[in-house]
């Protein structure tokens, strides 16, 4: 037997063998990915991945609401950034042998007498249809086990308010309604015959159940709303035991940073995604179709965060590349980048002008540095351009050197009251335990209220820094204080011309505590805007 006879010989057994097990030729293989409990530690929880091969003959991708317009414009903006994959994914599903129903709902007018709407409506009654099938669910019981994890009651619009208004007047001149201007599907994602068209739970159960369909894939918008509480949607299909997931790159949240927990948009997105891999279902993503990598939105991507440490006094080149281990880099939030002080020239920190280049949030630990003109007139051009920075202990004299710098270097004596919104008078005497606590009105503020100070103590053995009074654009969150002297600020936020800025005159990085206040500041400073 030649090679070619037997490789087609071997074809010929391959497909035997799958037809035999009920298994097309041409099945996929999805990878779901859920989180469960911690067996080892109470609250947390494992992510588990599991591979799966399904029959495309007995699957569905459901296209959940992804219409031609919406009242928000940001959301439209997603959508047409997401819709060329979202359409590639569904032409690759129907050619292996997906049924594609397209539900965009509200708009069953435009599609009136349509092959693909006539194919749902015709679907024979099923015989186990389920009670609340053709009603939204806002909640299953296995929810009640988490809490949910945004406040979405504002709506979710995350758009600039002029930017909004200008976007009602478009629509109202288009002849739309500006609160539910959708009338149909976007034009990007097909429709061919062979589709179903319709936004009904019970027409979509009995095509499914006609079918024989057990696995279901939901994709479109919005995550936290229609994909998850629709009558189709993801907690119906859950409950009735389908082998329902998310397509969670193929899906996008109704979430304003302006809300708890005042995160940016795309990671209000991810919060919903995990409490549905909870509580719901399992999710997938598109390369499970495609290949290559999942689908991200480019304003989604890992910000860019710039370490900068030049300091000798409290352990920080050690400290820090630990902290952003263990709780930026992780599930790749973050991409960091460390730099120090050149070990040849403490008064240059290596690659600094070049990194803010591309930086969209500066940490620094710096103690009375210069710096070559080029490299603080970066960082000058940096703030200007309303980029955000968290800094700690040292770094309210990080630039001032007292005069004594070297030509070509450049200090800026100026720094803490200019940027940082304090007022650094140097410090108290060491040896004396400060008491930490939560400044007046700061017990909401998402950096501070995860510290529990009003519940918990929590005392720094670090010397306490004269920094009162702060600039009247600054906002306290703790106080600290000594035996016999004045309360002080410890950290507090400020806006410097449009950079949000955080500072901590604190350094106790064994402190639990302190180091999950570091990122929330940092997840602060990242959100799209800032919470009121």
């Amino acid at each position: 037997m030649n090679t070619f006879t037997r490789s087609f010989a071997i074809a010929i057994l391959l497909i035997a063998v799958a037809h035999q097990s009920g298994i097309a030729a041409d099945s996929l293989t999805v990878t779901k990915r859920s989180r469960v409990e911690s067996k080892t530690e109470a609250g947390t929880f494992d992510v588990i991945t599991k591979a799966e091969t399904w029959n495309p003959k007995e699957s569905v991708i459901i296209v959940c609401d992804v219409w031609d317009a919406h009242h928000c414009l940001n959301a439209v903006r997603r959508v047409e950034e997401m819709a060329p994959r979202m359409n590639q994914v569904i032409e690759k599903a129907r050619g292996q042998g997906f049924l594609i129903i397209h539900a965009p709902s509200g708009c069953m007018k435009a599609y009136e007498g349509t092959p693909g709407r006539k194919l749902a409506q015709s679907a024979p009654k099923a015989g186990n249809l389920p009670k609340d099938i053709g009603s939204w669910c806002y909640k299953i019981p296995s929810e009640e086990k988490g809490t949910y994890p945004i406040d979405q009651t504002d709506g979710g619009e995350d758009d600039d308010l002029k930017e909004h208004a200008e976007w009602a007047e478009k629509l109202k001149a288009m002849g739309r309604n500006p609160r539910a201007p959708w009338t149909k599907q976007y034009d990007v994602v097909k429709i061919h015959d062979g589709d179903a068209i319709s936004d009904n739970g019970v027409e979509i159960w009995n095509l499914l159940e006609s079918r024989g369909i057990k696995n279901v894939i939901l994709l479109g918008v919005h995550t936290n709303m229609c994909v998850l509480g629709r009558p189709f949607g993801l907690r119906r299909m859950a409950e009735n035991g389908k082998n329902v997931v998310l397509m969670r790159d193929m899906t996008d949240t109704m979430y304003n940073p302006q809300r708890w927990p005042y995160v940016s948009h795309y990671k209000g997105t991810d919060l919903i995604i995990e409490h549905i891999e909870k509580w719901v279902c399992p999710t997938i993503t598109s390369d499970a179709f495609l290949g290559g990598e999942s689908f991200v939105f480019k304003a989604a991507k890992s910000p860019r965060i710039v370490v900068a440490i030049a300091e000798a006094e409290y352990d920080t080149k050690v400290f820090l590349p630990a902290f952003a281990k263990a709780f930026l880099r992780k599930d790749n939030a973050y991409d960091v980048r460390i730099l120090m002080d050149d070990p040849k020239d403490a008064n240059k920190i290596t690659g600094f002008g070049e990194a803010l280049k591309d930086c969209d949030l500066l940490f620094l630990s710096v103690r009375r540095r210069s710096l070559p003109k080029e490299d603080l007139d970066a960082l000058r051009d940096y703030l200007k351009a309303g980029k955000p920075l968290v800094a700690i202990r040292t770094s309210s004299h990080a630039f001032d050197t007292k005069g004594k710098h070297a030509d070509g270097q450049d200090e800026w004596p100026t720094f803490d009251r200019d940027i940082l919104g304090g007022h650094y008078q140097n410090h108290h005497g060491n040896g004396q335990t400060c008491t930490v606590t939560l400044a007046a009105g700061a017990a909401d503020h998402p950096i501070v209220s995860v510290l529990l100070l009003d519940k918990m103590k929590y005392e720094s053995p670090l010397s306490l820094y004269r920094s009162a009074p702060l600039a009247k654009t600054a906002t306290p969150l703790l106080m600290g204080t000594i035996p016999g002297k004045d309360p002080e600020p410890v950290a507090w936020t400020h806006m410097a011309g449009k950079s949000r800025v955080f500072y901590t005159s604190l350094a106790d990085f064994t402190n639990a505590r302190y180091v999950l206040m570091l990122k929330e500041a940092i997840d602060w400073c990242l959100a799209e805007k800032a919470p009121k």
